[in-house]
């Protein structure tokens, strides 16, 4: 079995040296750069703005190779690698996980993918722009997990819930899609927050945010750099990282769950769809739970 590590994001450098105004046209767009000696005007498509689709119509999907392709984030992947690893023992079948920023791996996944995974309902739902082998009715959701809050080895805060994140001068990471990053982790930091229905605490929160990063592998990078006290994160993130980190449960009342997701193409290897009721059979069960997943 194979699996590609895709997982490390780009760290991007923005420079700003002109101000410039965006103006919509007939569906374009135009940037006209103010400070430069001459008025500068770039007619863009649309297509180019962020958040806009990764789909090419230029590529044809051809998945039929012999091998089950498995394409998502980065998170569940740890047990689906396992599981793939035991369903090609058990079959011969050749599986390959393929994982991390979307970016990196969408035109392979455009050609050559067998199933999507996702890890929560509203990513796999922004993926079914980019993948038109599939749509919203294929997507099947198998298990779920909870936020947890990770802390340093130790806890030297003493962290004991969510309520304690609230406390003046606490440094907390939290993963943010911040509308151009399709991660499970947008929104999660303030639907905890927000659960009671207290606006004082969302208040209390923000100020203590200290980074808001995209993606869940620079979430973790980042809540090592900056020493954080704090990550808002998911289960397996916790776990997988025993030996570096522990955590600690948010309090049932606050408590968010997402899902992980699956959906096969139209066009997959006739063993994709095995591997995909191998995924829900009691054996995969026993390596997703040992991850924070359940049912």
């Amino acid at each position: 079995m194979k699996y590609f590590n895709n997982s490390f994001d780009l760290d991007y450098i923005t420079t700003p040296v002109v101000v410039f105004q965006v103006i919509v046209i007939k569906g374009a767009v135009m940037l006209s750069f103010k400070k430069l000696p001459l008025s500068l005007s770039i007619l863009l498509s649309s297509t180019f703005v962020s958040g806009a689709s990764l789909h090419n119509p230029k590529i044809e999907h051809q998945p039929k190779d012999g091998v089950v392709t498995v394409f998502g984030p980065g998170g569940p992947h740890t047990a689906l690698i396992r599981a793939g690893k035991a369903f090609q023992k058990k079959t011969g079948t050749k599986v390959e996980v393929v994982f991390g920023p979307e970016y990196k791996w969408t035109e392979d996944a455009q050609k050559t993918a067998d199933i999507i995974f996702g890890s929560s309902e509203q990513s796999m739902t922004a993926f079914t722009e980019n993948y038109k082998f599939f749509d919203e009715k294929d997507v099947e959701p198998i298990y779920i997990r909870p936020a947890v809050i990770i802390v340093k080895e130790g806890n030297p805060k003493k962290i004991t819930g969510f309520k304690d994140l609230l406390k003046p001068g606490m440094k907390v990471v939290v993963t943010e899609g911040k509308g151009v990053y399709n991660t499970s982790g947008t929104g999660v930091w303030e639907d905890i927050a927000g659960r009671l229905g207290k606006l004082e605490d969302v208040k209390k929160l923000r100020p203590n945010i200290v980074s808001y990063e995209k993606g869940s592998g620079a979430s973790f990078r980042a809540f090592k750099e900056k020493e954080a006290d704090a990550w808002i994160t998911w289960a397996h993130w916790a776990l997988n990282n025993a030996d570096k980190t522990d955590y600690v449960e948010i309090e049932p009342e606050r408590r968010i769950y997402r899902d992980m997701n699956i959906a096969i193409s139209t066009k997959a290897d006739k063993e994709a769809t095995k591997f995909a009721e191998f995924l829900k059979s009691k054996e995969a069960l026993k390596i997703f739970e040992s991850e924070g997943w359940k049912k």
